[in-house]
């Protein structure tokens, strides 16, 4: 294979896995900490959700320690353990993806849930809300684990995908297209 040829692939390449991390020119990144993925300056997460069964109620991203114990403790109890917790919740855009940014304290590993809530109640309804992680894992009928929200985070902007995941019937959760 000749050597411009390989490089035309590489570039390609290359092109086709940032498309699938990074929201497009003209999406706008959203949510309080949107400053954060925009100016470039980190450490950062900009999770680009995808998927998503509608645009009702509200979107939000929560960052937990990377351990059992507090992965999807409420936010009052970590807290009042002196325990890292940020949220960040935002209104679904009109179409499209939701690039949402959340900003991290240092670089290092993180747990990192996606909600839909779309019901607007502020607290999950297995019936109606979608969920989801990094590791973009079928959820299916069991508690979420944690092997699949863990994330890792470097100094500058850390970029990840989500899809949605909503109750399908009997199997549990599971994505919409």
């Amino acid at each position: 294979m000749a050597q411009g040829t390989l490089k035309t692939i590489c570039i390609v390449a290359t092109a086709a896995v940032l498309a699938t991390v990074a929201p497009t020119a003209t999406a706008q990144v959203l949510g309080s900490d949107a400053a954060a993925c925009t100016s470039g300056q980190g450490p950062a997460i900009l999770a680009t959700v995808t998927g998503l069964k509608d645009r009702e109620g509200t979107l939000k991203l929560e960052l937990y320690p990377p351990n059992e114990k507090d992965f999807l403790a409420g936010d009052d109890d970590l807290a009042r353990e002196g325990k890292f917790f940020r949220r960040v919740t935002i209104t679904p855009p009109a179409s499209g993806d939701a690039p949402i940014c959340i900003r991290v304290p240092r670089p290092g590993r993180y747990a990192l849930f996606f909600g839909h809530d779309r019901d607007g109640k502020r607290k999950f309804n297995f019936w109606s809300d979608g969920a989801g992680f990094p590791s973009n894992h079928k959820i299916g009928r069991a508690r979420p684990k944690l092997v699949d929200a863990l994330i890792d985070v470097g100094p500058g902007i850390t970029r990840t995908v989500i899809r949605a995941q909503y109750l399908r019937g009997l199997g549990g959760f599971g994505f919409m297209r």
